[in-house]
């Protein structure tokens, strides 16, 4: 697409006198125009410059009237960018001609002579339709790349954790509100982000508040915006999240501390979509995706009086619910390996991988913080490291046996897989040896390790 305020447009014929009667006509509507004659000359042109459509004629100096170099071009044209709009012309037209170009990729079709109006008319409507779909394909690429970007780092390929990443590829298209509960550092920003990628909503950007981050004063100012003389320091107009965020999504981080004078406000623009700006008695309407997010049992504050149930349901249409890294030991090597890549290339470290005590403590670890925590970990060994390998010194953490598997915390299938994986380590992947030492047949603990995907 041209970067000109004045749409560019290539025409294409054989005929001077046709070139140079649109060049007039085009000039004075405002359009840049280039000019040639063959269609090697168009696919030059395509290839050297952008243009906002193409104007080209079917019949070149191969033959005169039956349209077939034009057609033949038309496909060589769309494979080349199928975004560019092409509006053909000939002084042979038919209706059979006109369905054969646009099946194979013209806009539209004009018969010579034309009609100033009705080809202005079609030009500027092509134009606007090309530049929306070059608009469309360019935020669609880059959501593409920001959801592989996100799934990158959602390494999740642990048996607890397939649920979720089917919940949320599920749910992520819709616009119900979400809840994402779990410990701290077990990911919960990253969902939100990852929702908010996969849905029509992402054209316009994500806006996130956290709640614990502010003063109760200034809560109801930062999610609704105030007018100027609302109080004291209020000497302009502000505008607010939800404002911000009309026709996207609002993340509300660590909503659990939002205090009851505001969940009542935040509540209205939930079931309604209204609400006012402190100070202002205008009611402002906007359409938002809610997703929210806490560490804290608010079944449990709903109970105590501290959180209102309606709101509590209002905001909970799904929950996503994050297990702890403790429960999601298969994915700590690889998440290890993913942190470790990052922060040698940040840091230009030559390092390879960690050495066996270093991968044991890794596993054996319980992880109080989570995958923040493991992350912290990593890059400071990084940092301590002098030799190729990671080593247990580097990490500066010690295995915590008897917290490493909370098993009143984790599914049967979890205390499961944590057994047979420590079973084959201990026989150093002896399927034979481990399937003895869990009162299993080889055939069946192949079975299990099939199921999940060991």
């Amino acid at each position: 697409m041209s970067n000109s305020e004045h749409p560019r447009v290539l025409i294409a014929d054989d005929q001077k006198d046709v070139l140079e009667a649109l060049r007039l006509l085009l000039k004075g509507e405002g359009f840049e125009i280039d000019r040639v004659n063959s269609p090697a000359q168009i696919l030059r042109s395509i290839k050297l410059k952008d243009f906002d459509a193409l104007l080209m004629d079917l019949n070149y100096t191969r033959d005169t009237t039956s349209g077939k170099e034009g057609l033949d071009l038309l496909e060589q044209i769309n494979r080349m960018d199928s975004t560019l709009p092409v509006i053909v012309m000939t002084a042979w037209g038919s209706i059979e001609l006109a369905v054969e170009a646009m099946r194979r990729g013209a806009r539209d079709f004009i018969q010579k002579p034309w009609d100033n109006t009705r080809l202005i008319s079609i030009l500027r409507t092509q134009i606007e339709l090309g530049r929306a779909l070059r608009i469309g394909q360019r935020l669609e690429e880059e959501n593409r790349l920001l959801r592989n970007e996100l799934k990158t780092e959602m390494i999740a390929e642990s048996t607890v954790m397939q649920p979720v990443l089917r919940l949320i590829e599920q749910i992520g298209p819709s616009d119900a509100n979400v809840l994402i509960t779990g410990e701290n550092g077990t990911g919960k920003n990253l969902v939100a982000v990852l929702l908010h990628s996969l849905s029509p909503r992402s054209k316009n950007p994500m806006i996130t508040v956290n709640i614990a981050g502010l003063s109760e004063s200034l809560i109801e100012s930062e999610l609704f915006g105030h007018v100027k003389g609302a109080f004291t320091d209020a000497r302009n107009d502000r505008v607010g999240r939800f404002d911000l965020a009309n026709e996207s999504t609002i993340f509300l981080d660590e909503i659990a501390n939002i205090p009851m004078t505001q969940q009542t406000k935040l509540l209205r623009v939930l079931e309604t979509g209204e609400f006012e700006r402190v100070g202002s008695s205008k009611t402002r309407r906007v359409d938002v995706r809610m997703i929210s997010a806490t560490n804290a049992d608010l079944n449990e504050e709903v109970t105590s009086g501290r959180f209102r149930r309606d709101l509590f349901f209002r905001l909970n249409t799904v929950e996503v619910h994050l297990p702890p890294l403790r429960n999601r030991t298969e994915d700590i090597p690889l998440l290890s390996k993913f942190f470790l890549e990052r922060h040698k290339q940040h840091y230009r470290k030559r390092i390879i991988d960690f050495d066996d005590d270093a991968k044991r403590i890794l596993r054996e670890y319980s992880w109080p913080g989570n995958i923040r925590e493991l992350d912290h970990v990593i890059e400071r060994s990084v940092l301590m490291a002098q030799n190729a390998y990671i080593t247990q010194r580097d990490l500066g953490i010690q295995p915590d046996s008897t917290n490493a598997y909370r098993l009143e915390e984790m599914s049967l299938e979890e205390v499961e897989v944590v057994l047979i994986r420590k079973a084959l380590d201990r026989y150093s992947g002896n399927v034979s040896k481990a399937a003895k030492s869990l009162g299993l047949s080889r055939s069946g603990l192949y079975r299990r390790l099939q199921k999940y995907g060991l």
